[in-house]
């Protein structure tokens, strides 16, 4: 199993530190419930060179993250799946890097890492093809400002949960009540209209197909393609999260179905 790599570092880890509250069997609960999990981006999570903090209540500085995303490019837009691949548990915080850091991406490494933290030499463990879909790679770090204590795995997904969502589920979840009538029925029918997110196209017709992107009077633009010819296709468009535009296609005549929005 991919754990075995990890348990043998532990073993052969030195004594531990007398500020760590942290058992062998806490650290193999969150190795084993963190490494190489996914989770679905639920804001735009930049590439960063150095780790991105996110506090142990939640909170991050959500102003230094879109600086850096100016400077470095997204690791991953909203809606795009990422993977764990190296968790290090440190004194004070616990850092994930996320399809290979920064220096990975759509190309980084069949495997994921498991560490201690910097003195320590992490171990390769495979995991199959890798199938994330995010653009790129950063690290994040959860901060608790104090010496760790046991704590689980779901916890720290939970202290995550504003910028990663790792319930495979939690999209309905969020969506199902609090979503007005029409977008309701829109979405029970399968159809797709202008003003709804990327979680809400992803409950009415699933994944795209493609998911081109390109710069338009400024803008970056975002096509969700569904559908294969001969047959229907159906084009969403995105700005952000919201689609402004939704075009269908059958045997090469166009129909618009929704307003373009952009002024």
């Amino acid at each position: 199993m991919r754990f075995v790599a990890a348990i043998a570092i532990l073993s052969a880890l030195p004594p531990l530190l007398a500020a760590d509250k942290l058992t062998f069997e806490d650290r193999v609960e969150l190795m084993r419930g963190l490494m190489a999990e996914y989770a679905k981006a639920k804001v735009l999570v930049p590439r960063s060179r150095k780790n991105l903090e996110v506090n142990a209540d939640g909170t991050y500085d959500k102003r230094e993250w879109q600086t850096i995303a100016k400077e470095s490019g997204p690791a991953a837009r909203v809606g795009d799946m990422i993977q764990i691949t190296k968790v290090d548990i440190e004194s004070q915080k616990i850092v994930l890097q996320l399809n290979g850091g920064f220096k990975g991406g759509r190309h980084w490494f069949d495997g994921v890492n498991v560490g201690m933290g910097p003195s320590t030499n992490p171990a390769q463990v495979p995991v199959g093809n890798g199938d994330a879909n995010a653009p790129g790679g950063t690290t994040l770090e959860v901060v608790f400002h104090k010496p760790l204590e046991p704590i689980k795995a779901s916890e720290v997904k939970k202290m995550l949960a504003a910028v990663l969502d790792f319930d495979q589920h939690s999209a309905t979840e969020l969506f199902s009540e609090a979503l007005p009538p029409e977008t309701r029925k829109a979405i029970q029918e399968k159809h797709v209209t202008v003003g709804m997110s990327r979680d809400q196209v992803l409950l009415a017709l699933g994944r795209p197909k493609y998911k081109p992107r390109e710069n338009k009077d400024g803008l970056e633009i975002e096509d969700w393609v569904y559908g294969t010819a001969p047959g229907k296709i159906t084009f969403v468009t995105f700005n952000g999260d919201k689609v402004i535009k939704v075009k269908e296609e059958y045997a090469g005549l166009g129909t618009d179905v929704g307003a373009e929005v952009i002024k």
